[in-house]
């Protein structure tokens, strides 16, 4: 539908657009995490759904949707309990809101892995560690290092993407 004339039907349009791309990135998320759980929630966690973070430098509209999905991958895929449900969330819209941060100052698109890193690395043991008995530094030094494949994957990711909207 054309929505020239009337700006309350293009802002319905693309709000039922936006809607429809948080829905695809959250199926894809936990897809992603169900397909990899195997290694995902293991000693270094390599989590390659984290990756999808990235896409909030593109559509800073997923940084909640992203935030969901890591709530709703650790309540369905093996998360510890509510803990660990309520901190993906909050690691996620952590992560997603700094790679986006990153990208609205114009600065280096490589240092969106930092975040994908260090957010979780750095923030998931401070509850994981306490649930399963495990020193902080160990364990924020074995996700960190988890994170670092999903780290390069998200900067891919997000140069990918800006190619495409280049030529488009």
């Amino acid at each position: 539908m054309q929505a020239k004339g009337n700006p309350m039907i293009k802002k319905s349009a693309f709000s039922a657009k936006q809607i429809a791309i948080s829905g695809v990135v959250m199926a894809v998320y936990i897809v992603l995490m169900y397909l990899t759980q195997s290694f995902a929630f293991g000693q270094y966690q390599i989590r390659i759904a984290t990756s999808l973070y990235a896409l909030s430098a593109v559509y800073p509209f997923l940084i909640v949707p992203l935030a969901i999905s890591n709530l709703l991958s650790n309540a369905l895929l093996g998360g510890l309990g509510m803990p660990d449900m309520i901190g993906g969330f909050l690691v996620g819209l952590i992560t997603s809101t700094a790679v986006y941060l990153i990208k609205k100052f114009n600065l280096n698109e490589r240092l969106i892995a930092l975040p994908i890193i260090f957010g979780p690395g750095l923030i998931v043991p401070i509850w994981l560690s306490v649930l399963i008995d495990v020193p902080y530094r160990i364990l924020a030094a074995s996700i960190c290092i988890g994170q670092i494949i999903p780290g390069i994957v998200g900067v891919i990711l997000v140069k990918h993407l800006q190619n495409k909207i280049r030529e488009n």
